[in-house]
């Protein structure tokens, strides 16, 4: 299987990285391009898959390897219950869990009060969750304004 996916890279002339994970995570992808801090802890896999999945929709990702990233969960205001694996900022917005750069990208490119973005917990099949073989679960990317309001940002269910 690694073979026929390597030929069909080389002869595709497209990159491995964009045969990470599941393809599904590369719809909505813009050549738009941002700068993005992670806060993550070396041991997390996961954190690695989901910053593979940044770079492949042309995030340009500065990778911070932390012991423990509750201090910059705190000092960047993610509420206890929004709590996932790493955390990250990108122009003024923060970023919690595995949210999909493509809503990511959508929340940068318009005009509104969200502060950030939330996939609490590590749901299975998200993006850097979606190793061959895992199951897909569906999950809610939840957002915060300024207000401390939260709601719903999108919602991903059969995928």
């Amino acid at each position: 299987m690694k073979k026929l996916i390597l030929m069909v890279a080389v002869l595709s002339g497209l990159s491995l990285n964009s045969y990470a994970g599941d393809p599904v995570w590369l719809q909505g992808k813009t050549d738009q391009q941002y700068e993005i801090t992670v806060y993550r802890n070396a041991s997390c896999g996961c954190c690695k898959g989901w910053i593979s999945h940044l770079k492949d929709h042309n995030f340009s990702v500065k990778d911070v390897v932390v012991n423990d990233v509750n201090p910059h969960k705190q000092r960047l205001g993610v509420p206890a219950k929004a709590a996932s694996c790493h955390t990250a900022e990108v122009n003024g917005k923060v970023i919690e869990g595995h949210v999909p750069a493509q809503d990511i990208k959508r929340l940068l490119a318009s005009e509104n009060d969200i502060q950030l973005l939330a996939v609490p917990g590590m749901p299975s099949g998200g993006p850097g969750m979606d190793t061959e073989g895992a199951r897909r679960d569906a999950f809610t990317v939840y957002s915060m304004d300024s207000q401390n309001r939260v709601g719903s940002f999108s919602h991903y269910a059969d995928y």
